[in-house]
């Protein structure tokens, strides 16, 4: 029976613009007596690597254009925060009163470009956000390089944030990078339990671990951004969270 365990790392330190993550997460799986193995993932929260990419922003240092003043007054939202959204974004998917929904530069349709005023620590009277990593996958692919480097086992990395969805309520965790695993597994051609052969099953798996991880790492104060994940039997397959895209040709839902 296969066993898979999932594990929070306690006592990261809070993340600083310039940090070195990778490091910051050996030492503190060093703490914990914790070897990474062949074959384990780290779930690492979006916001510990937003941060120490520098992706935080001032808003009084926004420059507002005449387009994000619009969308504002629609929206119902700050002006700063509308830029942002829209220098993040390709266009626009839905707004309304208290709602501007966009499809990311990154590929993926989500509330707000995925900017964020939740556990970001602020100094003085000027707000600061936090916007996503510019290369998501790419992050997660040198902090595999570094921890691999370090622990001398071949990881996995998923980068995780937190998405609501069109059809259903209640946000949940998604990867917006990934590196080490599959992000999609393949298993058209596999049979089921009676023999027969699946036609169209393609399994999200980056977004199935970041999800689960969501459970440990909490959407409050929980102040656990990492979480491993040991036991979970994957194919061998170096995969990118922008394999999970959906291309716009094959969106019905444009």
């Amino acid at each position: 029976m296969q066993k898979i365990e999932f594990i929070a790392i306690p006592d990261l330190p809070h993340v600083q613009s310039g940090d070195d993550l990778a490091a910051l997460l050996c030492a503190a799986l060093q703490k914990e007596e914790i070897r990474l193995q062949d074959g384990d993932i780290l779930a690492i929260a979006q916001k510990i690597v937003s941060k120490a990419e520098g992706r935080l922003f001032c808003l009084s240092d926004v420059i507002i254009s005449e387009r994000a003043r619009e969308v504002a007054a629609e929206t119902e939202k700050e002006p700063a925060i509308v830029e942002l959204i829209l220098n993040e974004s390709d266009e626009i998917s839905r707004m309304r009163p208290g709602v501007l929904i966009v499809r990311h530069k990154l590929g993926f349709t989500s509330a707000n470009a995925g900017i964020d005023r939740s556990n970001v620590s602020q100094s003085g009277d000027d707000e600061t956000v936090l916007l996503l990593p510019i290369d998501p996958d790419g992050s997660a692919a040198r902090l595999r390089a570094a921890m691999t480097a370090e622990f001398g086992a071949d990881i996995g990395v998923v980068i995780t944030d937190s998405h609501g969805r069109p059809f259903r309520l209640g946000t949940l965790g998604v990867a917006i990078g990934a590196a080490g695993i599959p992000a999609l597994w393949d298993r058209v051609g596999e049979s089921d339990l009676y023999g027969y052969a699946l036609q169209h099953t393609t399994v999200g798996v980056a977004d199935e671990i970041a999800a689960a991880a969501g459970l440990l790492m909490g959407q409050a104060a929980e102040g656990t951004p990492v979480v491993l994940i040991r036991g979970l039997e994957l194919p061998s397959e170096n995969g990118r969270a922008a394999d999970l895209i959906r291309p716009k040709e094959m969106d019905l839902y444009r």
